[in-house]
């Protein structure tokens, strides 16, 4: 049982495989991606390039991402007595 267990942790570990891998086996990464929870990093000559990872971990990234755009917003506009151009909030948070 215990040799079970260690199995289904590790399934459950960030996986990588080199982009030829993931050509050759896509819909396998697809399977195991949906129905295991798995996250798939692909690489190419070795590094890290883009990650394959299921639909609700992609929705929770972006929630996330809207949250912080969010209250990057409102910071700005309360600095500047609720004025500001949207020229000077871009420039103000891509330094």
């Amino acid at each position: 049982m215990y040799k079970f267990y260690i199995l289904y942790v590790l399934c459950k570990m960030t996986n990588s495989i080199s982009a030829t891998q993931a050509r050759a086996n896509l819909q396998e990464l697809i399977n195991r991606v949906e129905y295991g929870r798995e996250r798939i990093i692909i690489e190419r000559h070795g590094k890290a390039v883009v990650a394959i990872v299921g639909l609700e971990d992609l929705k929770r990234l972006e929630a996330l991402e809207a949250a912080i755009n969010s209250e990057q917003l409102r910071r700005a506009v309360t600095e500047n007595d609720g004025f500001t151009t949207l020229e000077a909030v871009i420039a103000r948070y891509e330094e």
